[in-house]
């Protein structure tokens, strides 16, 4: 089959042909595979899916789940979008597979977990993720999203939704550790569910998924999480939190009542008081950071307190820090704020929505696996030292043409050196096969867990 298209320039004709050989405009994508086959991971994935398929004319459930991990990484955003790998004879013959499956066929590969399934096959796949890693010392932030849903989802709700007045969502919950930058652990909840509920069994539920060694060194929450029940459960853990406070009438007065307010920069104090408030069962230690507003700034629309030219944030903690170390040491977390929108807009976690409540988490847990495997492949590039989100990833190192071959018995894949080429790739293959996993490149933190930790 032949045809003809016109030069822009030149005025020229460029002769189109077709190609039998196997072609792939992600032969970068061996990276990843490499790194799947380092940690053992489709070998632990085959033994233990919770459910199997009788007929012989089924692609195995794992070859299922392993493209739908290619496809988000090269970039689908729709179940519909995973079809475009069935194309790919290059990546099918690097894998070994004997045929891609399609899009009804990975809807309906999450389509059978239910709430047993997914506490089967998760949590212990994380452990094992976990466990491929050096033992570290992290701290681990609590915080939720939304997920928009614009049909009739099991679990989209209303809710609180400052995006979208009184649309549908779901409210999801994460636990995430700092140091590596990783998801420990993921709910999907329904959308008219508060911040803190259920965060006590969830966060029993992360812990739990540590491997031996691994120990959390402090744990951080935005205002949503400040309840009693979940700070008795830190202080029975032994953990050292600190969680921004949510004000109200008897808070405002201990921080009027604060006069021994110490400076620690040009426009910021700090103070600190003792309560124990209503129906707890003992004192805790609140830390405040009084800010002074630049003069041309208007005023901010909600303040914790009504004093002209200041605002305030109150921090909840039972650490033993000075009080300009808790607020430095909250601020860090702002650093795992950017890994929502990667979750999200590079890797589409919310847009891969089935009509049951179990089959949209499981489909999210896989992707937050994905998300976790990348964070690891970061820190086996030489080198690293800046962050590089999962979208520059994939333009960088997994988008590369290349053809495949063979040699004898061997496949063969040839990268494009215009890409480049295997020279680029050859330092994390060979991180990858050693199992040199570096400090992640995603936080650079200059503290320490302080005395307490």
């Amino acid at each position: 089959m032949r045809a003809e298209s016109g030069c822009v320039y030149g005025g020229g004709k460029v002769l189109l042909r077709e190609t039998n050989r196997a072609v792939t405009p992600f032969g970068g994508l061996v990276v990843l595979l490499q790194l799947v086959q380092r940690l053992g991971v489709m070998d632990w994935v085959r033994e233990h899916l919770p459910f199997r398929y009788v007929s012989r004319n089924q692609i195995p459930p794992e070859v299922t789940l392993l493209s739908f991990w290619l496809a988000v990484a090269a970039g689908a955003r729709r179940f519909a979008h995973v079809q475009g790998l069935r194309c790919d004879e290059a990546l099918r013959r690097l894998c070994g597979v004997a045929r891609w499956p399609g899009d009804d066929t990975v809807r309906n590969f999450f389509g059978r977990f239910k709430q047993g399934e997914i506490e089967r096959f998760f949590p212990p796949l994380w452990r094992r993720l976990l466990g491929q890693l050096p033992p570290r010392r992290c701290t681990l932030d609590l915080d939720s999203t939304l997920f928009q849903r614009f049909g009739t989802q099991e679990g989209a709700a209303r809710g609180y939704n400052p995006s979208r007045r009184g649309g549908a969502a779901q409210h999801p919950l994460f636990a995430m550790l700092a140091e590596p930058v990783l998801v420990l652990h993921a709910w999907l909840r329904p959308g008219n569910t508060a911040a803190n509920r259920g965060a006590v069994p969830f966060l029993e539920e992360a812990l739990s998924l540590l491997p031996d060694g691994w120990t959390i060194g402090g744990v951080r929450a935005d205002g949503g999480f400040f309840d009693q029940k979940l700070l008795g459960f830190l202080e029975a853990r032994q953990l050292p939190y600190v969680i921004v406070v949510r004000m109200h009438s008897t808070l405002q007065t201990q921080v009027h009542a604060i006069t021994a307010w110490r400076e620690v920069g040009s426009r910021h104090w700090v103070g600190e008081f003792t309560l124990q408030m209503q129906k707890w069962s003992a004192p805790r230690r609140f830390v405040v950071v009084k800010e002074q507003l630049p003069a041309r700034k208007a005023p901010r629309a909600l303040l914790l307190l009504d004093v002209p030219g200041y605002s305030f944030r109150v921090f909840a903690t039972n650490r033993t820090e000075p009080p300009e170390w808790i607020w430095r040491h909250y601020d860090e977390r702002a650093a795992i704020e950017p890994r929502f929108s990667e979750i999200k807009e590079d890797l589409a976690a919310d847009n891969f929505c089935l009509r049951s409540f179990f089959g949209t988490e499981a489909a999210l847990r896989s992707v937050v696996f994905l998300f976790n495997l990348l964070s690891i492949l970061q820190k086996a590039q030489p080198a690293a030292t800046t962050c590089q989100r999962p979208a520059t990833l994939r333009a960088s190192i997994f988008t590369c043409g290349a053809l495949t071959g063979r040699c004898g018995r061997s496949t063969v894949l040839f990268l494009a050196a215009s890409w480049g080429g295997l020279k680029s790739r050859i330092p994390f293959l060979r991180n990858i096969a050693q199992g040199d996993f570096l400090t992640s490149p995603k936080l650079a933190f200059t503290d320490s867990f302080g005395p307490s930790g």
